[in-house]
């Protein structure tokens, strides 16, 4: 078995732009509104499926069900891949919104899986903002009686988005991603999605989007306060320097600034790489791919020799330090 590439699934939204092409490289049509990219999915009938080599054409929910150990490795008792990685282009301002957590998502009939997410920062205009937990002192009184008003703004934690920014979002924080930010992100395996707040918007016939308040109240965690993004810790026992970004319950996101070749470790975990910055080249015992921003790449539990090194961009014969996100679940 070799690393994975999959075709992505475009999904075409109200809030969407033109960015996924124009920065990612992804193939979009003449459309203004393409909004997500799913890199790796196995989400009900969205399902990414493999490019190139022996398991060409083959969805992601057809390998975990005939190669789970494989693919899966210390998770192969999964039934679904437990990981959706998207990429998000934020051209207009997401609605206001919660995720369930997993006991909320079964006792509502949505599913096995809540939605634990994090997002990492790839492009903010100047000013672009993000929104992520409520206030200190905002209770479910103070939040309903804001909503009833039409002034939940006030009651929103908020601060500017720059490149690079590492936002851990749990289930139950109320958040928003504003215009003008594209950026990756990782969660659980779950498209639920309760809609608090749509900003007033309406569409061409005068129609608002539906709402989902008693659900999002249901799930909303009125006791986590303000969220901002992480402060990255360099981990001190490594031949390059590395960031630990997110360790959660559900995965864990590490930033890889590739000075020295990495040799990815042999401990039956899946890993996911995205590059960040730069180009890089991954190797295994009989594959080579030179990926860069935009490219994802699922790396099989079952392999054991996989290298990952910087390579000279286009056009340039020597290679310079890049970034590689590297994911796992826990």
């Amino acid at each position: 078995m070799q690393p994975l590439q999959f075709r992505p699934i475009l999904k075409r939204m109200r809030w969407g732009g033109r960015r996924l092409g124009d920065l990612l490289g992804k193939q979009i049509g003449d459309g203004s509104d393409y909004a997500e990219s799913w890199e790796i999915a196995d989400v009900g009938s969205d399902q990414t499926t493999v490019v190139g080599g022996r398991y060409h054409g083959w969805t992601l929910r057809r390998l975990v069900e005939t190669h789970g150990t494989a693919i899966l490795g210390l998770q192969s008792t999964e039934e679904q891949f437990p990981l959706l990685i998207k990429f998000l282009d934020a051209h207009d301002r997401l609605s206001l919104q919660v995720h369930p957590n997993d006991e909320q998502a079964r006792r509502l009939g949505r599913g096995p899986r809540g939605k634990t997410e994090a997002w990492l920062v790839l492009f903010a205009e100047p000013h672009a903002r993000l929104y992520t937990g409520l206030k200190r002192g905002v209770d479910r009184a103070a939040f309903v009686r804001s909503l009833d008003q039409n002034r939940i703004e006030d009651c929103l934690h908020s601060y500017t988005a720059h490149p690079g920014d590492c936002v851990q979002v749990p289930a139950g924080t109320v958040h928003a991603i504003g215009e003008g930010i594209v950026l990756a992100e990782i969660q659980q395996a779950s498209d639920v999605t309760f809609r608090i707040d749509d900003w007033g918007r309406v569409d061409a016939n005068g129609n608002p989007r539906p709402l989902h308040r008693k659900e999002a109240l249901e799930c909303i965690d009125f006791e986590s306060g303000p969220i901002d993004p992480v402060v990255p810790r360099t981990h001190p026992d490594s031949d390059h320097p590395v960031e630990d970004l997110v360790a959660c319950s559900y995965f864990e996101l590490h930033n890889h600034k590739l000075t020295a070749k990495w040799q990815l470790p042999a401990d039956e975990r899946f890993r996911i790489l995205m590059p960040l910055d730069g180009r890089a080249e991954v190797r295994s015992a009989d594959w080579r791919q030179t990926v860069g921003l935009g490219d994802t790449l699922l790396i099989p539990a079952c392999l054991e020799d996989v290298s990952v090194a910087s390579a000279p961009s286009t056009g340039s014969h020597a290679a310079t330090p890049s970034a590689i996100l590297e994911v796992f679940v826990r």
